[in-house]
């Protein structure tokens, strides 16, 4: 069964485009949904055994991907992996500056190389990474970039270091966006809110225990998304359609920033908050798992795999 997708085949027919952070969640998802109408996809990440995974994946889906391992935080590895693909492929035309990270926890907590890692990693890394794709290729060549940010509306409690670096990373899209026009690249931005993603399971098992129960009853739509849906916002952010779009970004939260609790009180039911879940293999996340509760997905729990 191949990747459901709202867009028309063949639309990245001929095109190479690079996603970091391929190896697991949504970046393993767009992966596929790229790769599935027709681009040649160059998966980035740290570890090969995940890489070799998702490329088997689409190649077994009938796609064409290659994996290279890569930490974006590192600049000499960056260059080396923008060349390698540009040897293999001849072009960049797009790179989703997926990879990321961080760990919860109070501000008053974070030791100074914490958040100096967390920043590194969502903010620094993509820099280098929108930095040389642009000087090695798109300054030349055009190109569409899509950064990864998050719901960092109104502050984000207990993860100030990467609200700070998500924060910055928008700037940065917005300044790149009109200082990059010119060439014909195109700089935008997704920011996901509560997404039930492999992502999850990297946090506390006490910390997931919560997630369904606190968070998804202060979300209007009364539900997490699905990887499906922030893959969707990014691949039409690098199509043609979006050709008039630059410096933006797209929320895929379910109005989460808009609900205001102290005002409304409690939201009511969301009978009717339909789903886009077009991703074939997607994988259940822990938390749903031990919370005997399905996902947002077409794909439920007792027929789904955990990812290893």
């Amino acid at each position: 069964m191949p990747f459901k997708s709202v867009f028309r085949p063949g639309l990245f027919e001929g095109k190479t485009i690079i996603v970091t952070g391929g190896g697991s969640g949504i970046g393993r998802c767009t992966a596929h949904e790229l790769a599935s109408l027709g681009a040649h996809v160059a998966i980035v990440g740290r570890k090969i055994e995940k890489l070799e995974k998702v490329c088997s994946e689409i190649i077994e889906d009938g796609g064409s991907a290659t994996a290279h391992v890569c930490d974006i935080r590192i600049e000499e590895q960056v260059i080396a992996t923008i060349d390698r693909v540009l040897q293999t492929s001849g072009r960049i035309d797009g790179l989703v500056n997926n990879a990321g990270g961080q760990f919860i926890a109070p501000t008053a907590d974070i030791p100074t190389k914490g958040f100096e890692a967390v920043v590194r990693n969502n903010l620094t890394g993509g820099f280098i990474f929108m930095r040389e794709t642009y000087t090695r290729w798109m300054r030349q060549n055009g190109g569409a970039i899509v950064n990864m940010i998050a719901e960092i509306w109104h502050g984000w409690p207990n993860y100030a270091h990467s609200g700070a670096a998500r924060a910055g990373m928008l700037s940065l899209t917005e300044s790149t966006a009109s200082e990059w026009a010119h060439a014909g690249v195109r700089v935008n931005a997704v920011a996901p809110g509560a997404i039930a993603s492999s992502g999850m399971n990297t946090y506390e098992a006490e910390y997931r225990a919560r997630l369904i129960r606190d968070m998804t009853p202060y979300i209007p739509m009364q539900r997490f998304g699905t990887e499906s849906e922030v893959s969707a916002a990014i691949v039409f952010l690098l199509s043609p359609a979006a050709a008039f779009i630059t410096g933006s970004f797209i929320r895929i939260d379910g109005g989460s920033p808009n609900a205001r609790p102290v005002w409304t009180g409690p939201l009511p039911p969301a009978a009717r908050s339909e789903i886009f879940s077009g991703f074939h293999r997607s994988i259940v996340p822990d938390v749903f798992l031990e919370a005997n509760d399905p996902p947002p997905s077409s794909t439920s729990p007792a027929t789904s795999k955990k990812e290893p």
